[in-house]
């Protein structure tokens, strides 16, 4: 069963460096059908991490412990005889803008099978208009797919310093209606971090002591639900030929 190596990766309860495990969340759909064919083929499968801080990793302990190399691991394990690698392309502090100055060269010249965009916090933080976000994220997507690229958005955590900001709600919104009006699929933190508030874990239990960024078990439990979202959207998998 392909979540099988998912479930195996997970420490067991009391576990040193996993102290509780993660709450529970509803699956995340995702169609991701390039990326399942390549997949299927016997490809290798590039998945790129694009974005910020939460995708770099500020919070994390050491960069093993920021969700791309924690994703990395939990697919592998799901997807054992096949070459996956997750790439980490984010960089602390960028809105949407400077990360499309360095779209061509941190992300379309490795050839991804899939990216992963993380976006909207900082342009939060800074007052960013939302139209002006959308307008830079609408042009980021149509570059990604026009590369050949499959793409998944990612919202902004749920953290004291973005809901204290003035119109995060439209940055919510503008990311959701990109997912719609370009059809690309979205994997929503917001949903996430509240199925984990309904499961009786607290949003500051998974971000670390600046109000902003994940935990060490926030970010592995994003990591957790992103891979079951993409080992169903992905799998069953058989390389060719065998």
């Amino acid at each position: 069963m392909l979540l099988a190596g998912l479930l195996a990766l997970a420490p067991a309860r009391g576990e040193e460096g996993w102290p509780q495990p993660c709450p529970a969340a509803p699956n995340q759909y995702l169609a991701l059908p390039k990326a399942h064919a390549a997949l299927a083929a016997g490809k290798k499968l590039t998945i790129l991490a694009f974005g910020s801080s939460s995708t770099e990793g500020s919070g994390a302990s050491d960069p093993a412990h920021a969700y791309p190399a924690q994703l990395e691991a939990r697919l592998r394990a799901a997807f054992p005889g096949h070459e996956v690698q997750v790439l980490n392309r984010g960089k602390g502090g960028q809105e949407v803008a400077e990360m499309l100055a360095r779209l061509e060269g941190d992300v379309l010249a490795a050839h991804p099978t899939l990216v992963i965009w993380q976006a909207g916090a900082n342009a939060v933080l800074r007052g960013m208009a939302p139209e002006q976000f959308s307008a830079a994220m609408a042009l980021g997507i149509a570059r990604i797919r026009a590369s050949g690229a499959e793409l998944v958005l990612m919202d902004s955590q749920r953290a004291p310093r973005i809901l204290s900001a003035p119109n995060w709600e439209r940055f919510d919104a503008a990311l959701g209606q990109l997912s719609l009006d370009s059809q690309v699929p979205l994997f929503s933190r917001a949903t996430l971090m509240r199925a984990w508030a309904e499961a009786g874990t607290p949003s500051d239990a998974m971000l670390g002591p600046d109000g902003l960024h994940h935990n060490d078990r926030g970010y592995a439990c994003l990591a957790e639900a992103l891979a079951r979202s993409l080992t169903e959207a992905l799998g069953p998998a058989r390389i060719a030929g065998r």
